[in-house]
């Protein structure tokens, strides 16, 4: 019986969340990645323990999209620079569409309505959103402020919000 030259698997690991997510940023830096699943097995080969559900939420927070590959294959990105973590059109969508409930207008600001606790979803998402006449957001429980450029109005703004919401324009002052 001849013996097999065989690495030994990597000791498992318990990372914290940063150093898991740099982990993530490498890999996905490397080579393509096409699932969690197979996320969650490099990880493994890196002896990093890590379930489907934290990879999920780990590229959440890492901004990651799915672009397409040539061939039409698609795997997870990301920015190049956290600035550039732009959420894509149909993530904004799906978030408005799920969290806000009511849009209203003043001046250059717009506010939306969320359930308790569901506002800084809907902000986030809106500061990632690369609206360019976004100049920022603030959140509380079931409230987002989004201050919009003087240039384009609350008015305009709500009304491309409720659009992307697919909720009806609640009036506002100007």
């Amino acid at each position: 019986m001849s013996e097999q030259a065989l690495s030994p698997p990597a000791p498992v690991t318990r990372l914290t969340k940063n150093q898991r997510q740099h982990r993530i940023t490498k890999l996905l830096e490397a080579r393509a990645v096409t699932s969690q699943i197979q996320l969650v097995a490099l990880l493994a080969e890196q002896g990093v323990e890590a379930t489907q559900t934290t990879v999920s939420r780990d590229l959440e927070d890492l901004g990651a999209v799915k672009v397409r590959l040539p061939g039409g294959d698609t795997a997870y990105a990301l920015p190049e620079l956290p600035v550039h973590q732009i959420a894509p059109e149909d993530h904004l969508r799906r978030v408005l569409g799920e969290w806000v409930v009511e849009v209203a207008h003043s001046g250059n600001l717009v506010v939306l309505r969320t359930p308790p606790g569901s506002a800084h979803v809907v902000g986030s998402a809106l500061d990632r959103s690369g609206l360019e006449a976004v100049v920022g957001t603030v959140a509380g429980d079931d409230t987002v402020l989004v201050v919009v450029a003087e240039e384009l109005g609350g008015r305009a703004m709500a009304a491309r919000l409720s659009d992307v919401a697919g909720i009806a324009h609640e009036q506002g002052s100007d």
